[in-house]
């Protein structure tokens, strides 16, 4: 057999196309109206924080309102969720910034050095701290190269900026349905313990602009939209055994019983002429009319309540559970979670909308249909 030829490496357009996709920026994932709402509260929240700002610093001030406070609005308006845009992070960590970036402009007489150990030992403190806040590090950059002094700046216009932006966040993202701050909620219904997502975040190990409390939500909601996708188109008709097994009310047991070994089935449903589902004949019917007590083996039991008659019950109607629990052939699969969990049941009867038997579902096909719809593609 003639080896095969080695795989041709891809040509230098493709390499380059490759390489322009993945710079491709992503969409940001929110529809007009949540975009609309973003850029308004923008422009509201700075517009009245810096007429508040002037209007207070009137002519005793020549600086009023910091630069990074643009960004800042742009996470507590356009991101109220994040981590990054909660009161502390956005409050501590700029204060932060201005008292760290002071220290190091006195004490390091280079401003490139200077500006670099100020932003660094800002964003230490601030992961320690845990006041993230990207907008503040500008603020420690800021503070150094223009020479200001921080010190005089924290109360006004630091902190007086600050708070008046985040007192007009929380208003407006209430009024605008987006609750601000962020509480930590616990999810329920977990499918997860919370170990799992621990050691998922550790592998990740990046930072998330998005609370631990909202990233479990989004993956149950990930979730529960993956199995819908799943198993929510799948019917009956989809996972029964079809033609069914089944007898009539005046076969006797041991025809049954002889059908049921056959077929390897441990129930069978029980028709009438009409081909409607009277009832259920399944293996544990048959044992229950044996004595438990008896020494013999259980085969040793069947065949004795199979040979004697008297005093025994004769045909499958005599035995027979009655009524039986059916499904119809267009009823989705996930409704039958319920009746196979807490209703009891290892054998469905699967109907058309004429009550006409025309499959049977056990536990074992809902079981390989649950089994297919979480098992990921190669």
């Amino acid at each position: 057999m003639p080896a095969l030829p080695p795989p041709v490496p891809p040509s230098s357009p493709s390499r380059l196309r490759q390489a322009l996709q993945r710079l491709t920026p992503h969409p940001v994932g929110i529809d007009t109206r949540e975009a609309l709402r973003m850029v308004v509260g923008v422009v509201l929240g700075l517009l009245l924080t810096g007429l508040l700002s002037r209007w207070w610093a009137g002519s005793s001030h020549d600086s009023w309102m910091i630069a990074s406070l643009s960004a800042s609005a742009v996470l507590v308006f356009g991101m109220p969720a994040s981590p990054l845009s909660q009161p502390w992070p956005v409050l501590g960590g700029t204060a932060l910034a201005a008292l760290v970036s002071t220290l190091f402009r006195f004490l390091v007489p280079d401003l490139v050095w200077a500006a670099a150990l100020a932003v660094g030992v800002t964003l230490a403190l601030m992961l320690l701290l845990r006041c993230f806040h990207p907008p503040g590090v500008g603020m420690a950059a800021f503070v150094v190269l223009e020479h200001s002094n921080g010190l005089e700046l924290l109360v006004f216009p630091v902190l007086f900026n600050i708070v008046v932006l985040l007192a007009c966040a929380m208003a407006y993202n209430h009024a605008t349905g987006k609750p601000y701050p962020m509480r930590q909620r616990a999810s329920s219904g977990r499918h997860f313990e919370k170990s799992d997502l621990d050691t998922a975040l550790e592998q990740y190990n990046q930072v998330l602009d998005i609370s631990r409390s909202d990233l479990e939500g989004l993956l149950h909601l990930a979730g529960r939209a993956a199995f819908q996708r799943t198993l929510g188109d799948l019917r009956c008709a989809d996972i029964m055994s079809s033609p069914p097994q089944a007898v009539e009310p005046d076969v006797s047991l041991r025809d049954a019983w002889a059908l049921m070994r056959q077929k390897n089935i441990k129930a069978v449903p029980v028709v009438d002429a009409a081909h409607h589902v009277q009832g259920m004949l399944a293996f544990a019917d048959l044992m229950r009319t044996t004595a438990l007590d008896s020494p013999e083996s259980w085969g040793q039991r069947l065949r004795q309540f199979v040979t004697i008659r008297a005093k025994k019950p004769q045909t499958v109607g005599d035995l027979m559970s009655a009524p039986a629990q059916t499904a119809f052939v267009d009823q989705p699969v996930m409704a039958l979670i319920s009746l196979f969990s807490a209703g009891g049941h290892h054998h469905l009867p699967i109907v058309d909308r004429e009550q006409r038997l025309v499959g049977v579902i056990t536990q074992t096909d809902l079981v390989r249909a649950l089994a297919l719809a979480i098992t990921p593609l190669p």
